[in-house]
């Protein structure tokens, strides 16, 4: 994820991060350019047509599919965005609830052995779901004897809350903490699964394909219809104009595109791997 000063206009205007859309964008600028030059050189100098010809009030439909477009492009975005602090809200959960918990374990438990734990294994949770969703190998969180068998298994943050709700259980069995105690730890265990089950499910459910594939049609076709209508009243300047307004309305597709799916590694996705350390940070502090 990007940090930046929201209040530093100049360094937005005149800076292209690489996460900016105009880069992806340029090549496809480009042709559209070209594809305007030809269709206006056209019009210009061959296509001699009438004042009352259709094809000059083809900008009408372009006003009224132009309010349309716009609602659509605004649903996506507003869509797109509430999944991704959707996604932050969760993780801001397990922020809370991690911390919770090793407060209460660290109240309770007097064997440090316990502690230790639960000091290594909470921070875990966190750093395996970070690796869960992004589909990477959990190997390097796993060195120690202990964690070597969830490496085994192809839910690990199922295994690793497995492992916290058998501790507690044994806890309980040997009297090191009360049937209480372990109703209200386990609650915050039992956060743990329901917070990477509502990860999964924005992971694992786009934006309808029919809806989004109907809207990059018809941004195509909306610009690919503009300079037969404007270049009667903009001439060669229509050129530049399809190009900004293509630039404007793909951008917002792909920028919905990459923020509908926030637990990736794109510039513009949540910062996971920094949460769970700050997670592994305080849990430490803690215990």
């Amino acid at each position: 994820m990007i940090s930046y000063n929201p209040k530093d206009w100049i360094t937005f205007i005149f800076r292209f991060h690489k996460a900016d859309t105009f880069r992806q964008l340029f090549p496809l600028m480009l042709l559209i350019g070209g594809y305007c030059g030809i269709v206006t050189f056209l019009e210009v100098e061959y296509w001699q047509l009438p004042d009352d010809s259709h094809v000059k009030n083809i900008s009408i439909m372009h006003g009224m599919l132009g309010f349309v477009i716009s609602l659509l492009l605004v649903f996506r975005t507003n869509t797109a965005y509430d999944r991704w602090w959707e996604g932050r809200k969760l993780w801001g959960s397990l922020v809370n609830n991690s911390r919770n918990l090793a407060l209460k374990l660290n109240a309770i438990l007097e064997n440090d052995k316990d502690k230790a734990f639960f000091k290594k294994l909470i921070p875990s949770y966190a750093s395996i779901l970070n690796k869960h969703l992004k589909d990477e190998d959990t190997g390097k969180e796993l060195s120690e004897e202990l964690f070597l068998s969830i490496d085994q298994h192809k839910h690990r943050p199922n295994h690793v809350a497995k492992m916290l709700f058998q501790k507690v259980n044994d806890l309980q069995k040997t009297k090191q903490i009360s049937a209480e105690q372990l109703l209200y730890i386990n609650l915050e265990i039992s956060s743990f699964t329901d917070i990477c089950g509502a990860c999964e499910r924005i992971k694992n459910t786009p934006i309808p394909y029919s809806y989004s594939v109907f809207l990059k049609k018809f941004i195509f076709f909306y610009v690919m219809t503009l300079p037969f209508a404007y270049v009667f009243i903009l001439g060669y300047f229509v050129i530049p104009v399809v190009v900004f307004i293509f630039y404007v309305l793909a951008s917002l597709e792909l920028i919905a595109e990459e923020i509908e799916d926030p637990f990736g590694n794109d510039d513009n996705d949540l910062p996971t791997k920094k949460i769970a350390e700050n997670i592994k940070k305080h849990v430490e502090e803690i215990l």
